[in-house]
Formats: structure tokens, sequence, C-alpha cells
């Protein structure tokens, strides 16, 4: 029996998605819940797994073209045997000779381009005259992702396409501007508090909870401490009116070489450190091989962002829209600091709150910040709820 391998309901925010890589060519064997394809939209890369085993028995979409919601690609035989692969290598050449037309045909050869690389846009996706010209001048001029040298040998230049994911981080970032009164306020604290906690405490953590003790859920719980107490920091503006939430779903930016992905911990306030922690793990993992969801990725009323990972001193975070703020944090370092009149040497980190002055006050953020200062040189209040 032939099943339909459908492209997955994107959400309402993404109307489309590009087909990257088929794993599979026809006629190959596919066991149930083996990944298929991989599928960019402007947010993620999905996979694509095979609902049923079988035999992929034939792909309707190529590699490059452009995809929507429930759209079919392929179809899947349940019920078929697989085909040997010099069969298949044989019948892939047949068929590319069949979807290249004679006057394309020509003009690859003669410039030594490889058709099977060309997404066709003539009818049933044949390859056009007009495809092949248009991959010998990238070939010989601009090809994507290629070092040029200019003819007179002067400086290099590199031209890349945009994925998908990086024009929407683009679309998004240019949007945050253009639509919100921008500010950054800044605060330093003294993490020596929770580095102390942490360190007499991460082995028994480990041991009981699975996971390790980190730092991002110390400042996570800090900063629903300050949303409990200043909600307009968690609300949102829609039209004319402020909607306030009555629940905290924290995104947490991760970068990754797809990428910026915001992956959003819902209800975060009802989790624990080591829930917390298990989930940003999770989270950082997944965003490195492109398995997040979508789902994963939409909604969120407060985010955070660690540049401090990749050695960030200080820095203004970009709102993430529709969410009203957004809290930077940045390299622990040992600075000297004054402190009862003397000068020591304590463990600092410099945080930054992006606010939209539409519906913030100033008073508000920089309040908001000094509670999340005053939680982390005071843990225990943080894991006392006071």
């Amino acid at each position: 029996m032939q099943i339909e391998v459908k492209v997955p309901q994107l959400s309402e925010s993404v109307p489309e998605a590009t087909l990257v890589s088929w794993y599979k060519q026809e006629g190959e064997a596919v066991a149930e819940g083996e990944n298929l394809i991989d599928i960019e939209t402007d947010k993620v890369v999905l996979e694509l797994p095979a609902i049923k085993a079988g035999v992929l028995a034939r792909i309707l979409k190529q590699n490059g073209e452009k995809v929507t919601s429930n759209e079919v690609i392929a179809l899947l035989d349940t019920e078929a045997s697989p085909v040997e692969k010099s069969t298949i290598e044989s019948d892939h050449a047949v068929n590319e000779q069949a979807f290249v037309m004679p006057a394309a045909k020509k003009i690859a050869a003669e410039n030594q381009i490889d058709t099977s690389a060309i997404s066709g846009s003539g009818r049933g996706g044949r390859v056009t005259k007009e495809d092949v010209l248009i991959a010998v001048q990238e070939k010989t001029a601009a090809p994507v992702g290629a070092v040029l040298q200019p003819p007179a040998g002067g400086r290099k230049e590199q031209r890349v396409t945009m994925t998908r994911i990086r024009q929407r981080i683009a679309e998004r970032l240019l949007q945050s501007q253009r639509n919100a009164a921008i500010l950054t306020t800044f605060n330093e604290v003294n993490m020596l508090p929770v580095v102390e906690l942490r360190n007499r405490y991460k082995d028994d953590f480990e041991k009981k909870h699975g996971v390790k003790l980190g730092f991002m859920s110390f400042f996570i719980k800090a900063a629903l401490l300050a949303l409990h107490k200043f909600p307009v920091v968690n609300a949102s503006v829609d039209g004319t009116d402020i909607v306030y939430h009555g629940y905290y779903d924290i995104g947490v930016a991760i970068g990754s070489e797809r990428g910026l992905v915001v992956p959003v911990i819902r209800d975060a306030d009802k989790l624990s450190l080591a829930d917390i922690e298990r989930l940003i793990i999770d989270f950082g993992a997944r965003a490195r091989d492109g398995r997040i969801t979508l789902e994963e990725l939409t909604g969120g009323t407060f985010s955070i962002s660690n540049g401090g990972v990749f050695g960030s001193m200080l820095s203004t975070p970009i709102i993430n829209p529709p969410q009203s703020a957004i809290l930077g944090i940045h390299a622990t370092k040992d600075r000297p600091v004054a402190e009862n009149g003397q000068v020591v040497i304590r463990p600092m980190n410099y945080l930054a709150l992006s606010y939209d002055h539409r519906i913030i006050d100033g008073r508000d953020a920089v309040l908001f910040l000094a509670t999340i200062k005053e939680a982390l040189e005071f843990p225990g209040r943080v894991l006392l709820d006071l």
C-alpha cells in the first residue's frame, strides 16, 4: 500500500518551507521513524521521519523546492521490496536524463555542469536551457558560497545566499527596532555567592538529579522573581492595549551554526533548578542538530540572552517581538571592586536589560534589574521564594 509523505503542519507565521536534503533515493528501504528529509523554515530545520517502514516509491518534490503545510512530497510503499543499489543508480541516471532537456544537456556537457545539482524550473521539474545557463553563469562569475577572485588579482569577496533562518532573524531584528522604543539599562552583580553555593552543592546536585548545576538556572530563577514583582516587564503590546500575561514562558537564546534560535521554557516559574537545567541542555543539543520543533520556538513572554558563553563583556540585546524586554548576561570575570571601603577581587557579571519604553518606564526597568542583582547576590532569596 502506498502512503503519502507530507510536509508537517507549519505554524501560522510560517507560510512555506524549503526542502533541504533527501536522505533516501527512490527504491531504497526506509525504517519506521527514520528521517527522510530535512525541511528548513525561517525558524528551524525540521526532520521528517517515516511514519511506516517500507520503500520510498517516488519523490515528488526535489531538494531546494518550496513547499507548504501538508503538501505531498513523496510516496512510501509499505509492501514493496527495496531495489538493488545498482538498479537505483541506473534508474536515477535514466530519470536524470529524462528530466534534462536536450539543449540543456548539451550546454551542461560543454561547461562541465552537473545537472543533478540543478533544481529544474520546467514542467514537472525538468531542467531547461535557462536553468543550465544560470548554473554556468554562477560557476564562472559568482558561485554561491565560493570565494571570488577578480581577474586582475585584487581582493577576495564571498557572496552567500542567506538561509531562511538567517533571513527571518534579520527580518525580526529590524521589526523589533522599527516597532519598539528600545532602551537599555545596565547593572553589575557580584556572582561570588552563587559561585560558592554552586561549588558547595554541585556534586550532590548532580548525584541526586542526574544533571550538572549550571549558572543559567540561577539567572532564570532571579528573573522570575523580578517578573513577579514587575509584571509589566512580562507583558506585551497589542495595538493600543497592554497584554499582561498570567504565565511565565522564558525564551533562552541559543546560538548555533544554523543561526540564533530562542526555544521557550513553558511555565518556568513552576520548574525546579534541575528541571530548568535539563531543558537547557536538551535545547542546546537539539539546536546544534536542528531538531527543535516550531512549537518550542513559538510564544514566550520574556527572553534571556547569554553572550557570556562566547566571552562577551557587555552588550545591548535586541527584544524578541512581541515581547517587551530581554535580559542580557555576560562573562563572569574577576575584577577589582570596592567593598566596605576596601578594594577586593570578585567574580563580576554585567547585566543588561533592553526594554520597550512605550510600556515600561525607566524606574521599573532599573528596579527590575536591581531585583535580579539582589536575588543573585543573595541566592537564598531565590531558593526561599522571598
